[in-house]
């Protein structure tokens, strides 16, 4: 009878572990959480846990496998069950994070503002210098000038990306479009009657036109540019804090995708307009209007990560152009006259502007299907870490 006591307290001990080892197995949950150990203990919602899970491929259909209706009940789940900062196990939020917690956003700093407004006025200031020079003097405005716009774009360009974001590869071919813009299509008209003639002289009447009013358009819309950018991400960011879902916000951030890109569309245009008033010459809005939305797609897309899209659709632009005029003046040796005859039917069709509008435009429109995919997702905003 004395031993009866141990006995009976060592039969539910002895069945106890084993029963609790086969709930500790059979939750898919708790091996979820350890997969996923350093993402749920840094998060401060369950947006930025579903963001993470969003990453790294699982959707709502894995989601029902761990027994929830979708990635953001399971982000709920997996951000109770984890301990911060001296919170219990199961307890839920910390009294810190007990409101809905909006990534931070930095306001913009006076260094930031001046870097958007700067390839505007070294614009302006190099356009004004080469109406009031002449001679040699006009030709050290031109290239002091050139080079200073270079590498104020440069600095912008870089400024506000994520680590391992910025690509020079692309930052080239950034430059080479803007010089097409300026040059491309003047020497597309010289090169199909056999010229040009001589070095560009800045005249629109000259032996290599120069198009001066749609890339002064361009350098000014770098400000507008960045802070519809600007205004994409934080309102993109504050609906991550304010959403109960990924679908839900999903489609909250969608037309705000597409605001914010028609949005720099029209002040461009009314930017393409003013500079041709003013200079006096075809505001080229159909390449410039192209260039401008390939560009601003490009800096959307990078500055959240996704640099790869952006590097080959601004590669690929800048390829077809080069191609353009390579096969014009390849035409002229002999035997090789086929060469030229696709840019040709091009231009006698739709005009020299048609040549960087369908190859910018192209690149625009993959580069706005792809932000539609990429840009609307939780992880693009919530996470700083660069994706493909």
């Amino acid at each position: 009878m004395g031993q009866a006591p141990g006995a009976l307290s060592a039969r539910p001990a002895g069945r106890t572990r084993p029963a609790a080892a086969r709930r500790t197995g059979a939750d898919p949950v708790k091996a979820l959480i350890h997969r996923h150990q350093e993402l749920c203990r840094r998060a401060v919602d369950p947006l930025e846990i579903a963001a993470g899970l969003e990453a790294h491929g699982i959707t709502d259909r894995t989601a029902n496998r761990f027994r929830h209706r979708d990635v953001f009940t399971l982000a709920e789940e997996m951000y109770a069950r984890v301990p911060r900062d001296g919170t219990p196990s199961g307890s839920g939020r910390s009294p810190e994070t007990e409101s809905p917690t909006t990534p931070s956003v930095r306001r913009p700093g006076t260094r930031w503002i001046v870097l958007t407004l700067l390839p505007g006025a070294l614009g302006v200031a190099t356009v004004s210098g080469l109406r009031l020079t002449q001679g040699q003097p006009r030709l050290i405005t031109a290239v002091v000038g050139v080079l200073a716009v270079t590498l104020a774009v440069r600095a912008l360009l870089r400024r506000g990306r994520l680590p391992g974001a910025a690509d020079d590869h692309s930052s080239l071919w950034v430059h080479w479009l803007i010089a097409y813009a300026l040059l491309g299509d003047g020497l597309l008209d010289a090169a199909l009657t056999g010229g040009p003639d001589g070095p560009p002289t800045g005249a629109a009447d000259g032996p290599w036109p120069v198009t001066v009013a749609p890339v002064l358009a361009l350098t000014l819309a770098c400000a507008p540019a960045a802070w519809c950018a600007r205004f994409f991400t934080v309102r993109a960011r504050r609906r991550l804090g304010a959403s109960r879902g990924l679908e839900e916000f999903a489609a909250s951030v969608r037309p705000l995708l597409f605001g914010s890109f028609l949005l720099f569309l029209a002040v461009l245009a009314a930017l393409l307009a003013l500079t041709g008033a003013a200079l006096d010459q075809s505001a080229g809005y159909a390449p410039a209007l192209s260039l401008g939305a390939l560009l601003l797609l490009a800096r959307l897309l990078t500055g959240h990560g996704y640099a790869y899209a952006p590097s080959f659709a601004l590669t690929t632009a800048a390829t077809v152009e080069a191609t353009a005029l390579a096969g014009l003046f390849a035409s002229r040796l002999p035997g090789c006259g086929v060469l030229a005859t696709p840019v040709e039917a091009l231009i006698t069709t739709w005009g020299t502007q048609s040549v960087p509008t369908v190859a910018c435009g192209t690149g625009a429109l993959v580069l706005l299907l792809h932000a539609n995919r990429r840009l609307t997702r939780a992880s693009a905003h919530a996470h700083p870490e660069p994706h493909r």
